[in-house]
């Protein structure tokens, strides 16, 4: 066992949609899928239960040929302002990291302003930071043209 390593970042971003439109492709489970998950390979282990107390549950199966599992679980939920939730990566049955989320959504005209904070805990995983980011950053990509196209998930 490694002894917990912690970090954390944050990422602004701007959107050319509403709040509730933001908001939307985060708790719509047809739209969160088209832009969030980080690996195309999953095997319909799956599922989102988005509400306060709530759990996602996503699989996938990694390049090296493992399995892994993010567990989500929803902390705090404002409509169109903020969302609050913790997961944890699971890699073959050893949880590898664990993180705290916020997502806060700020209207700036007919624009959103999104501003997202994680604070990891990588427990007994390699620390990851600038992967993290890259794979966040990727995601805020997706979800831009996911808005651009008028929130059509695809």
């Amino acid at each position: 066992m490694n002894p917990a390593q912690h970090t954390s970042f944050v990422i602004e971003r701007h959107f050319s949609a509403a709040p509730a439109e933001v908001f939307r492709a985060w708790s719509d489970p047809e739209r969160k899928n088209s832009w969030a998950r980080c690996h195309e390979d999953g095997d319909g282990g799956s599922r989102m239960d988005f509400r306060v107390g709530g759990h996602d549950r996503q699989h996938s199966r990694r390049e090296d040929g493992g399995d892994q599992w993010v567990e989500t679980v929803y902390l705090d939920i404002v409509p169109d302002r903020r969302l609050a939730f913790a997961y944890t990566i699971v890699l073959d049955g050893r949880c590898i990291s664990a993180s705290l989320v916020t997502i806060e959504l700020s209207p700036e005209g007919d624009r959103t302003l999104l501003r997202l904070t994680e604070q990891l805990a990588y427990l007994d995983g390699p620390n990851d930071r600038e992967m993290r980011l890259h794979g966040t950053r990727e995601g805020l990509d997706r979800l831009a043209l996911l808005l651009e196209q008028g929130g059509r998930a695809h």
